[in-house]
């Protein structure tokens, strides 16, 4: 597909979905559509290729009804892999000040140079498993906003984003459909600093995807206890809502 027939499609399609984004928006997302399929010849960023589903599963699906607190918040997005959704939410909010987190090199180096193409500000790309990173002064608890589509349990996810967020501030974790997690995670929840009797969660559909899609809101009360998050495995291994 041409850049210019290409750029068209992802024009409409934001569209299509209520997202309205002007040409050099989708010309960006084009390019991160290009460079992700030239990068993952050689190195595993994603399993879907197909521009119109990378457009839609990724794209489409890292924006679609994200309620921000503000376009200009600071937030950060937590074993964000190929920059999903943090990428596709600074493309959309231009003054967003996104952190990138991940536990593998590579993929902090194709972010990188992601950055560089599509000439990103206010955006970095940091190597760091998150239970590290949550106990560096520049990080703890310093967001407006933690973000994830990693795939884990709910509880785990929580205690590796939780104690990015300022009191007041909120993480939001895009996850398909929920089943019992959300009422499993509700211990964790508090005891992370989280407010589990104001969890809100959007449930939706995206044209084209079989699956459901949740955002689930998860408001941050208080702050975390310093001996959370545990050590690097333990949050994955036993996670709190199961101790």
């Amino acid at each position: 597909m041409s850049i210019n027939n290409g750029t068209e499609y992802i024009l409409q399609s934001f569209k299509d979905n209520g997202i309205i984004i002007d040409p050099a928006q989708a010309e960006a997302f084009h390019k991160y559509y290009e460079f992700l399929i030239e990068k993952n010849k050689v190195m595993n960023l994603t399993g879907i290729t197909d521009f119109e589903e990378v457009v839609t599963k990724h794209f489409i699906d890292s924006c679609l009804n994200v309620d921000l607190p503000s376009p200009t918040a600071s937030l950060i997005d937590v074993g964000t892999g190929a920059g999903f959704p943090g990428v596709p939410l600074k493309i959309l909010y231009p003054g967003l000040k996104v952190t990138l987190l991940d536990s593998l090199n590579k993929r902090i180096n194709f972010l990188n140079e992601l950055i560089t193409l599509l000439g990103l500000t206010d955006i970095e790309a940091i190597h760091m498993r998150a239970e590290d990173a949550a106990f560096e002064k520049k990080f703890r608890e310093h967001f407006d906003v933690a973000v994830s589509r990693a795939v884990a349990n709910l509880s785990t996810l929580c205690e590796y984003c939780l104690p990015f967020v300022k009191p007041h501030g909120v993480f939001i974790s895009f996850k398909g459909d929920l089943q019992n997690e959300l009422s499993d995670a509700g211990f964790a929840i508090n005891r992370l600093g989280g407010d589990s009797k104001n969890v809100s969660v959007k449930t939706f559909s995206i044209p084209g995807v079989a699956d459901n899609r949740s955002l689930i809101y998860i408001p941050k009360e208080k702050n975390t206890p310093r001996e959370f998050p545990r050590k690097a495995g333990i949050p994955a291994k036993s996670p709190l809502s199961l101790l």
